[in-house]
């Protein structure tokens, strides 16, 4: 049995986990996924997972794999090497971190990861750190399972929340439009409707969302880990505000998602 560690709210480490299982070969075994995130009530993103709300890793069993999605110790350095069971093959994902913020939440006895996966380039202090607790490090490009989306034309915006962030990208694009002489339709993609929603903005609740990009005009997304990986194919029609995080550093991303467009490198599809 795999248990993958993802204590975060948002949608991204269930995504995120999603790829990995399905870019190792491993989503067709039995995964138990330890989450607070509102997400993983969604049978959309968790599928036959079995959930289980963690507060405190004591709630951790013996799985043969354990999987540590983004924090290597956890959301606030609550994850010991103490707290994990003998015999576990421990695996970390890594993604980029404000590592100054994240650093001082690391405790005195952090896991040791018998392989780290860096899924996108980090702070040198960051995989500096990594090295020293992780047995094997090794990139990974994520691959999403294969999913079927609707023909969706216009502007497509794809956010999870919150809604003070999805009607600024709604702005964006209403604005960005403008400026290029253009009266695209407009398509929020979203767990829900903001109540501020401008009414000619249409709503749906689709997930993954990245299958709808193939006949968009625009795809307007924050900056975060896994709508710029999934996205990229469409780099030339995808448009990306930053959004400020305590631990994600979303503004960092997007200078190096700019800078490859620059060079004019075309991101592999995801």
């Amino acid at each position: 049995m795999i248990a993958c560690y993802a204590r975060g709210d948002g949608l991204g480490h269930l995504t995120r986990i999603r790829a990995a299982l399905h870019t190792l070969g491993r989503d067709a075994e039995p995964v138990t996924i330890l989450t607070g995130s509102e997400f993983a009530a969604d049978p959309r993103v968790v599928g036959d997972w079995t959930v289980q709300p963690v507060e405190t890793p004591a709630t951790l069993t013996a799985p043969d794999e354990l999987i540590v999605d983004a924090f290597p110790a956890g959301l606030k350095g609550e994850l010991t090497a103490a707290m994990i069971p003998s015999g576990t093959r421990v695996t970390h994902l890594a993604r980029r971190l404000r590592w100054n913020a994240y650093r001082p939440l690391v405790p005195a006895d952090p896991p040791h990861f018998d392989r780290t996966f860096v899924l996108e380039p980090l702070e040198a202090d960051h995989l500096a750190y990594l090295q020293k607790v992780s047995g094997e490090i090794t990139p990974l490009t994520l691959v999403d399972p294969p999913a079927k989306g609707a023909e969706i034309s216009g502007w497509l915006i794809v956010h999870s929340g919150p809604d003070e962030e999805i009607l600024e990208l709604v702005a964006y694009a209403r604005e960005t439009a403008a400026l290029e002489g253009l009266s695209p339709a407009f398509t929020l993609i979203a767990p829900h409707r903001p109540d501020d929603l401008p009414a000619d903005v249409a709503h749906l609740d689709v997930y993954p969302a990245w299958p709808l990009a193939e006949h968009a005009g625009r795809i307007v997304t924050a900056a975060g880990f896994n709508a710029v990986r999934q996205f990229a194919a469409w780099r030339d029609r995808h448009r990306i505000v930053p959004f400020p995080r305590t631990l994600d550093d979303q503004f960092a991303r997007a200078a190096a998602l700019r800078s490859t467009w620059s060079t004019g490198r075309r991101p592999a599809r995801s």
